[in-house]
Parts: structure tokens; C-alpha cells; sequence
């Protein structure tokens, strides 16, 4: 049996000798695949940059429900928004003003027509104000939840009838919105006391769950990496995740990106999207929703079927596009690729100075797919020369707890051809591990040009040599399987993007 699709990159043909008959069958039944397209092509037609930059470096936004009250929703809104490099215009008709701004009874009242508008107002009101936007907005922000997520799949339909026929760009319903911290965008109805923003930085987050966003958000700061953009687009009735990949792409502010999802809604543009951006820097996709607890708690959240989880994840793996596990390895893939760029290769040379904690690394890396060489006879010779006849002179290298921290130098440098990645572990509760580790990582790292991730147990110079060794650009981690985890995301699939 044999599918076969024209599209603009030409013909592609997939048969039945690389995915087995029945995944095929439900290829086809769960309308992954109206034809067969062809993934490898580059050229998408997508969005204009344009366009998105309108939502994403708004010149004027409206806020729709806009209060004085620091207690609402509204009040917080304003209040983060008005740090905009822009003109906002509260939108509310029980004030003149508020907090200093002029207020307007209606969007049909503005001034201009605004690129970005807000609406924070109980979901039966939404169609009417939509209505009001008709030549007034670009791009509208439904943050109000109470649509299909609840069952109200009719309402839910009519605002989208609304904006195709208003010629308005819909995202959401039932979402946080957007945050661009380079234009100080902050749409989210979390003050800063509760969530602290992180940083500007090159990692952008493209989440389909509001809670998701906020710990990712939280996990990103706290990893001193930093933020390009983020985009929680909730029930996706216009704006979806594969827009946005095409965005992203070509966004010279963004390295690497972060996505969580619960459904997809046009199989075929997203698979096409997600490479276009693969192709281009490290996306790191978790998928929730796998069996059928999980399905149905993302209908309840989103409105969206899951979809089959088995063709979701078949089809990551066969266009090679990096598809984690779980929550943790999101946030550990993020981290080191903030940090990183990716590399073709799976060999990795492990160097520790605790036994445990090196097998623990061996069984991860067995279970990521990555494979430990054999060190060269030549390599191994240098080291037994160099080193005390108790180390152990294989992969992993054991230093032992009577480690020299200048051993950990001269390891590396020897195996440095041997392996395309490289984890350190330093159990710094011993004399041996002092600060000047941090320098040896930094030179190796500048010199060899490979991904390189370290383990740091807790005790002696630890926090300090954290730090040092963050600030040259190398990961740290507090375990050994989470050192491995970020390791990952830097080898192997992810070496077509280097």
C-alpha cells in the first residue's frame, strides 16, 4: 500500500514498509493525513512575519474590562500592561479614567485601530464585544474561559463565525496570552508579587495550558536562562501552535523552543511547521493527553481532542522531530539548549568522582539511547601515566574521592575526539573539587566546541561553583539522570540543527 501526496517541495511516497499496516490505517482514520505531504519542503507559506509581529510588538492595545480594582483581573491586566512599549487604552464604561489613562466606553470608541485587544469579560458577553471590534482590532485576546472546555460549544462557535466574518484574528479563548519581555508585552493575569517574570533570553514558550506556561516560566528563571516570547493560546479557535512555529523560525530573538501540548488540531500543517522550525533550532515538544484518562481530562481543559497518541508519537519519531517524556525532561532540554546548540552524535564520556553517581549517568544514558565507547588504547595509556593507579581508566572515568581537581582537565582534553557530548560530576563534599573546575570546564568547553553538562552534588563549594559554571555557558544539574536527560537534547536528534 502506498500514499502518495503533491505539494509544493514535489512528490513524496510513504509505504507500508516504514510504518506498519495498521499505524498506517489509523494515519489515515484520524485525518493525520488527508494526502501524504511532503515534510521535507521549507518554504511554508504560513503567516506573514508581519502579521504576528502585530501580536507580538503591539503598537496600541485595547484591555477590555479594564479596572482600577488591584484585585481583579482587570486591574492586574492594566497594571502589567501599562510597562508596554506602546499606547494602551483601558476599555470600561463605569470610568473616564483609570490609573491615569484616559478610558473608553467601547472599542468602537478608540482613537485607532488597535493591534492587540484584551477581553477579560464573562464568556456570554464576548460575542457582543467581538462584534464591537469589527474594524477596530487586528488581533483580539479572549482570556475568558466558559467556551467548548465546559461544554459551550455553540458560544465557542459563534466568535469564531464573528471573527471570520469581522476579519479578526482570534487567540484563545480560555488562555493567559502573551508575554515578549524585549517589548515589555505582559497580557497575563498573575501580578508580579506571585509570578516572577524571567529575564529577556533566547528560550520561547508555546503552551497550550496556562498552568503548564506559569511552571515553565517559574523553572526558566529559576535556571537563569531567560525568555524571548511566550504564547498560551488555550482552546486554539484561530491562532494555533503551528502559526507560531512558522513565527518563531525566523524570530531572530528566539534560540530555542519549549512547547506543551494537549491536542492538534490540523495534523498535517503542524507536522510541517514543526519541522520547518526543526530545521532551523531545537524545538522540544512534550504531548500530553496520552491514554484515555489523559484524552479526556484535555477535552475538559481545552475543548480539543487529544487525538491517538500512538500516531502522534509514531510520526515524531519518524520525521525526527524531538518529542520528551515528561514535565522534567521538558525543562531539562530546555535548559541545556538555552545554553547549547545541538549536535549529530550519541557517544558520551562520563567523568566523575562518584562511583554511584556515575553508574546512575550509564543507566540513563542506556535509556536515552546514548551510547558510552570504549576509550582508545592510546587514551587510556595517557591517562594510567597521568593518573593514580586507583582511578578507574575506562568510560565512565572514576577520579575517585581523592580527585586532584586539575584530573578532571587532563581527562577531558584526553578523550576529547573520542565523544560527541561530555558529562562532569563533581561531588564537591571532598578537598579535591574547588572552584578552579569551573575555569577547566570553560577552557574545554571553548576549545573542544561540544556540548558539555555537569552534576554538582550539594556540600563544600557547591553553590558557588554552580554559578561560575553556569556563567560560562555550561548547565548544571542536581542530579545525575537529569544531567543526562539535558545531555540528550543536545545529541542525537538534535544534532540536525547544528
Amino acid at each position: 500500500m502506498e500514499f502518495e501526496g503533491l505539494c509544493r517541495g514535489g512528490c513524496v511516497v510513504i509505504t507500508t514498509h516504514e510504518i506498519d499496516n495498521n499505524l498506517g490505517r489509523t494515519f489515515m482514520e484520524c485525518g493525520f493525513f488527508t494526502s501524504v505531504f511532503n515534510l521535507q519542503a521549507t518554504n511554508l507559506p504560513g503567516c506573514s512575519m508581519k502579521e504576528l509581529d502585530c501580536l507580538f510588538f503591539p503598537k496600541s492595545v485595547a484591555l477590555v474590562g479594564a479596572t482600577p480594582d488591584p484585585a481583579k483581573l482587570g486591574g492586574i491586566v492594566l497594571r502589567n500592561l501599562i510597562r508596554l512599549k506602546g499606547t494602551v487604552y483601558p476599555v470600561n464604561p463605569k470610568y473616564g479614567e483609570i490609573l491615569g489613562i484616559r478610558s473608553f466606553p467601547s472599542v468602537a470608541d478608540l482613537p485607532e485601530t488597535v493591534d492587540l485587544s484584551v477581553i477579560l469579560r464573562p464568556a456570554a458577553d464576548v460575542p457582543a464585544i467581538l462584534e464591537a471590534h469589527r474594524g477596530k482590532a487586528r488581533f483580539v485576546l479572549v482570556v475568558s474561559a466558559g467556551f467548548a472546555e465546559v461544554g459551550a460549544s455553540e458560544l465557542q462557535a459563534e466568535i469564531i463565525r464573528i471573527g471570520r466574518e469581522g476579519g479578526l484574528r482570534l487567540v484563545g479563548p480560555n488562555c493567559l496570552g502573551l508575554y515578549n519581555p524585549r517589548h515589555r508585552l505582559d497580557t497575563m493575569f498573575l501580578p508580579h508579587a506571585c509570578l516572577k517574570r524571567p529575564k529577556r533570553g533566547n528560550v520561547a514558550v508555546v503552551s497550550q495550558s496556562g498552568a503548564v506556561m506559569i511552571c515553565l516560566l517559574e523553572a526558566i528563571r529559576m535556571a537563569n536562562t531567560g525568555i524571548s516570547k511566550v504564547v498560551n493560546y488555550g482552546n486554539a479557535v484561530d491562532l494555533d501552535a503551528p502559526e507560531v512555529y512558522e513565527y518563531l523560525a525566523e524570530d531572530d530573538d528566539t534560540a530555542v523552543v519549549v512547547s506543551y501540548l494537549e491536542s492538534v488540531g490540523d495534523g498535517r500543517r503542524f507536522l510541517k511547521a514543526a519541522r520547518f522550525l526543526s530545521d532551523r533550532k531545537p524545538l522540544l515538544i512534550l504531548k500530553a493527553g496520552k491514554g484515555a484518562g489523559g484524552g479526556a481530562a484535555a477535552f475538559s481543559h481545552t475543548g480539543r481532542l487529544a487525538g491517538n497518541y500512538e500516531v502522534f508519537h509514531s510520526l515524531m519519531n519518524h520525521y525526527g522531530l524531538h518529542e520528551v517524556a515528561c514535565f522534567d525532561e521538558l525543562l531539562d532540554g530546555a535548559k541545556a539548549v538555552s545554553y547549547q546548540r545541538p549536535v549529530p552524535g550519541k557517544r558520551v564520556c562520563i567523568i566523575t568522582n562518584g562511583g554511584g553517581a556515575g553508574v546512575l549517568a550509564v543507566d540513563e544514558c542506556a535509556h536515552r539511547g546514548l551510547v558510552l565507547p570504549d576509550l582508545p588504547d592510546e587514551v587510556r595509556r595517557d591517562l594510567r601515566e597521568a593518573f593514580p593507579s586507583f582511578y578507574t581508566v575506562a568510560n565512565p572515568i572514576d577520579l575517585t574521592g581523592q580527585v586532584r581537581v586539575d584530573d578532571y582537565r587532563e581527562a577531558l582534553f584526553a578523550v576529547r575526539d573520542v565523544c560527541d557530548g561530555f558529562l562532569v560530576i563533581a561531588m564537591t563534599g571532598v578537598a579535591g573539587v574547588t572552584l578552579r573546575l569551573a575555569d577547566h570546564l570553560r577552557e574545554f568547553r571553548e576549545k573542544a566546541g561540544k556540548p558539555v553538562v555537569v552534576h554538582i552534588a550539594q556540600g563544600g563549594v557547591a553553590p558557588r561553583l554552580i554559578r561560575m559554571t553556569e556563567r560560562s555557558g555550561i548547565p548544571v544539574y542536581p542530579s545525575p539522570e537529569r544531567a543526562v536527560r539535558g545531555l540528550a537534547s543536545l545529541l542525537g536528534k538534535g544534532g540536525s540543527h547544528g
